[in-house]
């Protein structure tokens, strides 16, 4: 499997995720520079997290105006897979790959920390190392990472299925107190409607190796191996 990690200036994820996807595919990955206008053939782009343009207008509005974002978009339109990491998240809402916006966190403070999660769904290309309903563990690094859209846009994603994990607490119960960020519906993460663009607030990548501190991000890259490979 070939993958190509974008970087922003700005980006501070971006070897991280090489590193994860080197260890789950056994090839390195291109890395790809924001103003280049091209992309080599890839079997995933992945945007990592960051703070891509120092976060100036909005989180990713810049970033989502780069060269490189226009053969990204076409790319994800023609069914290439595309995750989006935190500031990635950020990037695919401002170039409308996904629908809605990442706003301050309730707290109005920057949040490093880890949290748990639900696995709302196993049948996708992202999640198939997951069971449904299965709680993990990743890290949060955001001040922007509370997610907000209409109530016929919540509807929509709730409807078709779309919500691909929600924050949650140790035993699986969404509420309140484990929601970080105030996102509405406690969600951490969306597909589009064909479910090969996942974009998410927490960082898989960060819990890749036992040595960070657990391997429920390692689940996720390996898993987008197995599936691309199928």
């Amino acid at each position: 499997m070939k993958a190509a990690v974008i970087v922003f200036p700005g980006s501070n994820c971006d070897r991280d995720a090489a590193v994860a996807l080197q260890e789950a595919t056994g090839e390195t990955p291109a890395m790809v520079w924001h103003g280049d206008a091209e992309l080599p053939k890839t079997d995933l782009i992945v945007l990592p997290g960051g703070f891509s343009y120092g976060d100036y207008l909005r989180s990713g509005a810049m970033a989502a105006h780069s060269p490189v974002m226009r053969e990204v978009v076409r790319r994800a339109r023609a069914g290439t897979p595309v995750l989006g990491i935190c500031n990635g998240f950020q990037i695919l809402t401002e170039a409308r790959l996904l629908p809605g916006v990442l706003m301050r966190n309730a707290s109005l403070k920057f949040i490093c920390k880890d949290v748990h999660l639900k696995v709302e769904r196993d049948d996708t290309l992202f999640t198939r190392g997951y069971e449904k309903g299965e709680v993990v563990k990743f890290a949060i690094a955001h001040k922007d990472g509370s997610y907000f859209a209409d109530d016929d846009t919540i509807a929509r994603l709730e409807g078709e299925g779309r919500v691909a994990f929600r924050y949650c607490d140790p035993v699986g119960r969404v509420t309140p107190d484990a929601n970080p960020n105030s996102s509405r519906s406690n969600i951490a993460g969306i597909y589009n409607e064909s479910r090969t663009v996942l974009g998410m607030m927490p960082h898989p990548e960060r819990m890749a190796d036992r040595a960070l501190g657990g391997t429920d991000g390692a689940t996720m890259f390996k898993g987008l191996v197995e599936s691309l490979a199928a």
